[in-house]
């Protein structure tokens, strides 16, 4: 493969990766800037990484492993970290606008943005609707830990809303 056909390649896969990308880059960021930074330090992993991308799993499962240990990577780094990761009002009506939901994503987002790290990361995948073996491959954990990990997750966010 050429130099050039691998990185038309790796483009279409960004292209076609980006919404997933900018998902877990939301979740992590407490600002636009956050965001545009982990964004761009998800695409230089993605592209060290994408030579040595064999296919052993799906392109997302790939693309969001490394999202969402960068943006894990990006939290341990900075110096001071935020008990909350506040979502800009644009981020909100953007995933408003692409899940058509209401009131209840925003305030489903500002729950999520309360939770640890690998909550928040569990949780996404969840909601994006990934199996569980997925998940426990993207966060290189058991199946189990998973099953154990959403229950409880759920049921802190259950008594977060409460509230």
């Amino acid at each position: 493969m050429t130099k050039e056909q691998q990185e038309q390649d790796f483009l279409d896969m960004i292209a076609t990766q980006k919404r997933t990308i900018y998902k877990v880059c939301y979740v992590y960021a407490k600002d636009e800037d956050d965001l545009n930074d982990l964004f761009q330090e998800v695409v230089l992993n993605l592209w060290k990484g994408f030579p040595r991308y064999r296919g052993d799993s799906l392109l997302t499962t790939w693309v969001y492993r490394i999202s969402v240990n960068t943006c894990i990577t990006f939290l341990r780094r900075s110096a001071t970290r935020p008990k909350t990761t506040a979502l800009t009002t644009d981020v909100i009506r953007l995933a408003a606008e692409e899940e058509n939901k209401t009131g209840q994503l925003q305030e489903l987002y500002r729950l999520i943005n309360q939770l640890g790290t690998l909550e928040r990361a569990l949780i996404l995948l969840w909601l994006e609707e990934r199996s569980y073996q997925e998940m426990a491959d993207i966060l290189g954990i058991s199946k189990n830990n998973v099953a154990v990990k959403l229950s409880r997750i759920k049921e802190k966010l259950k008594r977060m809303s409460d509230k």
